[in-house]
């Protein structure tokens, strides 16, 4: 008989349930911003996000937690649909802008797409606050691309030079529930998206260990993705990938140009290029002993204990992906 069913069989008779080591829910994306007031104008008076909740924290687990000593920040959650993001503001100095000359082919690329019910409605909106562009105009992907066909999207920055993707799902593409509009225009975040240098380096890293499992993938090109990404020549390997709930992880990577430049080693959780993709989970000692003993690069110093009341999570901890994309692992 092997160890391991000799192990499986005597946890059965002691009663004691096996630990899944796996996230449940991608929750939400976190963003660091400049100046939350301007940000909370942008994302709640220019898009329609709702705010639901407002902290600010300091101190020696929140050092620890996220892996920059002597900070203070305000974290604001918001919510669109069913989905939420969260705008983390740092209060003390320090913190660096993103490059001016950033792409969307460079591997610290993140977004999170914005579902709309009418695309022309909500690029008007945009277009009457000025808000900047990064694709030219709104594309709509051709039969060329049958697995994206009729999908149409744009790409545009909030004020700090994050980027944000609107995206309009035609009938019988994404998740069927982005055809109930209800009258709506913005309904709600599909997924973030990232840049990965690997396609099968990234499945191993949020399928194998996280559980963030691979759904379906499209090859894109053609005149239309190169407006949409604003990068000439653009070919992609584009991946979907789902938790059991909650928002979906797609993986970009750039099949053309290949000179997309590799994510700063020396980034904090301060600096504004600083994304964070915000899983749950039921195990969490569990999960950080499974990475860790996977030589996953772990940014917090263990699992935290947070003392906040007013913060959404008791424990905590990050890591960084395969490209060096922060994932956040917390429990309830």
């Amino acid at each position: 008989m092997s160890r391991v069913l000799i192990i499986t069989i005597l946890l059965i008779a002691l009663n004691k349930p096996i630990v899944a080591q796996q996230v449940q829910r991608v929750d939400a994306v976190g963003i660091t911003v400049a100046d939350m007031d301007r940000a909370l104008n942008f994302f709640t008076k220019i898009l329609p996000f709702e705010k639901v909740s407002e902290v600010e924290v300091y101190g020696t687990e929140y050092e620890e937690l996220k892996g920059v000593f002597g900070i203070r920040f305000k974290k604001v959650r918001l919510k669109l649909g069913d989905e939420e993001i969260e705008l983390t503001d740092y209060l003390t100095a320090g913190g660096r802008s993103i490059p001016e000359d950033s792409r969307s082919n460079d591997l610290w690329f993140q977004h999170i797409a914005i579902v709309v019910s009418n695309m022309d409605s909500a690029y008007a909106r945009l277009r009457k606050f000025n808000v900047q562009h990064v694709s030219t105009g709104p594309q709509t992907l051709p039969k060329t691309i049958p697995a994206a066909e009729g999908i149409k999207a744009f790409y545009f920055r909030d004020p700090a030079g994050h980027n944000l993707e609107l995206i309009y799902f035609s009938p019988g593409k994404g998740n069927p529930k982005w055809q109930n509009s209800q009258g709506k225009i913005f309904l709600g975040i599909d997924h973030t998206a990232i840049g990965v240098s690997s396609t099968e380096k990234s499945k191993k890293f949020y399928g194998d260990l996280l559980g963030v499992k691979y759904q379906g993938e499209s090859f894109n090109q053609g005149m239309e993705q190169e407006h949409l990404n604003n990068v000439q020549g653009a070919k992609l390997h584009i991946s979907g990938n789902k938790a059991e709930e909650g928002i979906g992880v797609e993986f970009l990577e750039y099949l053309n140009p290949k000179n997309g430049r590799p994510y700063p080693k020396d980034e904090k959780a301060d600096d504004l290029i600083h994304w964070e993709t915000i899983m749950t989970t039921d195990s969490i000692t569990a999960l950080y002993e499974k990475l860790k003993a996977q030589n996953v690069p772990i940014l917090s110093k263990g699992v935290i204990n947070i003392p906040s009341k007013t913060y959404k999570y008791s424990k905590g901890f990050y890591v960084r992906d395969p490209d060096g994309h922060v994932v956040g692992i917390f429990e309830k």
